[in-house]
């Protein structure tokens, strides 16, 4: 790396990971060791992984007061979002650089998103339904497949457990904002135990204009509100001990205004539909078989509100099977996977896209630890109908330097399939274009001694065949005179993330910082709306029945075209919140973000919201 980041800085940030604990700390004996899903497809306590991980939890929804899923993320290490307006708008999330198509996004082990587009639509699912969500950094293809090249983002909606609960809230806010939502959750217990769980909930604003004057072919001067209905479930069937049935579902519908010139009141619906049916199976001992199938529907309705007049429907739908088994070799475990993914689009504006694909996948891992060592290793080939066949690895180790203090190192590889779009698309797609490639080396150390977390990672991913638009079209010129999509350029997304946190009794500090360069080396230049720098701190406290503290938000500036001739400003955002327990039951929330009324832009000429605030009520009994 040679701008913002350098080789001298990484060793240099490693070191001070090594020696900060010592200074402020003394290891304890309750160490903070969530349970992790995602970066192994097996719940997994985070002392034994040594992949990159974060965690928000429904404490950390229920506090954040953010409007959309894209909200919450945005405060997170390594995550960067774009927004083309408020939050019912279209919204990208970049992982350690990686561009949206270059991330995997999952609701219940149920992968979602757009063949054509090759990103997930965060816009209808439903923040508070969530009951956490897991992000794992880094290459996931063996476990993953194709787009798991920056990282992997799974939610995980509420589940049913023990005696019943009831909930519901309510809460308004800036722009005429109004969310509701109630669930009932439970579990009858016994041999045959049935658990249940539904959410419903219901998001409205009037919303804020969401482009500038500047922005002068879609400008419209009016607000661009939503209106956005989710429904949430799972159920759980234990058939006998060690065989257990369940199924997820999630069902939500966004309906959104943009911007698309004045007099124009354009109006997308868009919904997503999910639904998983699974087994649990323990055939004997030490081994553990899940079998999975589940169907998710992207679909996309405009109204015809556009300038041409003309209603267009777009709808992605993935049907997946997977059998995972998870064999105990000792005290090592083998996992083996086989799975297949089948996508199907059918498009009103373009037919050329009516078409199916599918990928038929082999995986097999191992992972072992030995007193203080941890080893694992992956392989996986995937065959996709229409790309060829694409085989990734990885292999990974760690060591226990002390009782809080691990050091991990790992490599592996990674692949992106390419959208419909970049296939098909006319006078865009090209049909002969290849499945992006990269190539991730990183070094990482853990602390962790029940009162202070800290971490340090290097990361070090090259991406070749990087798919761009390329102006002047290298292959069939005579059917995209206006350019095209083309293997044309390469990558470096390196970095540095730091991040801890820290509770001295009732008051507790956390941060995180990204020292990043994300590159197209073949123009040398930086990667579009990524900056070098970005940054998160928090300062919480509590007195009582009462929870309050500070957020400060940190980004530096960004450009917004590939050949970095047009600057985004860098920006700060100072939120506050606070939260009262009432009663046993009852509990309120006050947020107050961007304090200072800052203007920024994550798009250009594209409006952000501005200082605003929200209050809600919250009922919970058992």
């Amino acid at each position: 790396m040679t701008h913002a980041v350098s080789r001298h800085a990484a060793l240099t940030s490693l070191a001070l990971a090594i020696a900060a604990p010592a200074a402020f700390a003394q290891a304890t004996p309750d160490t903070f060791d969530p349970i992790v899903v995602t970066a192994t497809r097996t719940p997994q306590k985070t002392s034994e992984l040594l992949a990159n991980t974060a965690i928000i939890t429904s404490e950390d929804i229920a506090r954040s007061g953010a409007g959309s899923v894209t909200e919450l993320l945005q405060k997170q290490r390594g995550i960067e979002v774009v927004r083309n307006g408020g939050a019912g708008t279209a919204s990208s999330v970049y992982i350690r650089g990686a561009n949206s198509t270059q991330n995997i996004v999952l609701v219940d082990g149920v992968r979602i998103g757009s063949s054509t587009l090759g990103t997930a639509n965060w816009s209808p699912v439903p923040l508070a339904n969530i009951d956490r969500i897991e992000i794992v950094y880094g290459p996931l293809s063996t476990l993953y497949g194709a787009d798991a090249i920056g990282g992997v983002i799974q939610i995980f909606t509420k589940k049913g457990s023990g005696t019943p609960v009831v909930g519901a809230s309510v809460g308004f806010g800036s722009d005429a904002t109004r969310q509701y939502d109630a669930s009932v959750s439970g579990a009858t217990g016994g041999y045959n135990s049935l658990s249940y769980s539904l959410n419903v909930s219901k998001e409205k604003s009037d919303g804020f204009s969401a482009t500038k004057p500047a922005n002068t072919y879609y400008y419209n001067a009016d607000k661009d509100g939503y209106d956005k209905k989710s429904v949430t479930g799972q159920l759980g069937f234990q058939l006998a001990k060690g065989h257990d049935l369940g199924l997820v579902f999630m069902n939500s519908k966004l309906d959104a205004q943009y911007d698309n010139g004045p007099g124009y009141d354009a109006r997308g619906n868009q919904k997503l539909e999910n639904i998983g049916v699974f087994m649990n199976n323990e055939f004997v001992q030490g081994w553990h078989s899940k079998v999975q199938v589940a169907e998710a529907r992207d679909k996309a309705n405009d109204d015809g509100s556009a300038r041409a007049g003309a209603k267009s429907y777009l709808e992605t739908k993935q049907s997946t099977f997977d059998w995972q088994n998870d064999i105990a070799i000792g005290i090592d475990t083998l996992q083996l996977l086989a799975s297949y993914r089948k996508e199907e689009v059918v498009s009103s504006a373009k037919p050329i896209l009516n078409r199916a694909r599918d990928t038929k996948s082999l995986a097999a891992s191992y992972t072992m630890q030995r007193d203080q060592h941890l080893l694992s290793a992956s392989l996986r080939r995937d065959k996709m109908s229409e790309t060829g066949s694409t085989t990734t690895g990885s292999l990974g180790y760690g060591y226990q330097i002390n009782n809080a203090l691990r050091a991990t190192a790992s490599y592996g590889t990674s692949f992106r399939q390419p959208t419909y779009n970049e296939l098909y698309y006319p006078g865009y797609g090209i049909a002969s274009n290849r499945p992006e490639k990269g190539r991730n080396a990183e070094v990482g150390l853990r602390y962790d001694d029940g009162k202070t977390q800290l971490s340090a990672v290097y990361y070090h991913n090259r991406v070749t065949d990087l798919l761009i638009y390329a102006y002047t079209c290298p292959v069939e010129v005579a059917t995209h005179t206006d350019g095209c999509a083309y293997n044309v350029n390469k990558a470096l997304l390196e970095g540095i993330t730091l991040s801890g946190r820290r509770k001295f009794g009732d008051f507790g500090l956390s941060g995180n910082i990204d020292l990043q360069d994300p590159r197209d080396q073949t123009l040398e230049k930086s990667l579009v709306r990524r900056a070098k720098r970005h940054a998160n701190f928090a300062a919480d406290y509590s007195i009582g029945q009462l929870n309050t503290g500070a957020e400060w938000q940190l980004s530096g500036k960004r450009f917004e075209d590939a050949a970095n001739q047009t600057t985004l400003g860098g920006y700060g955002l100072v939120n506050l919140f606070a939260t009262y327990q009432v009663a046993r039951d009852w509990s309120v929330l006050a947020r107050w973000n961007n304090i200072t009324d800052k203007k920024y832009e994550l798009a250009r000429n594209y409006n952000t919201a501005g200082s605003n605030f929200f209050v809600g009520l919250r009922y919970g009994s058992k």
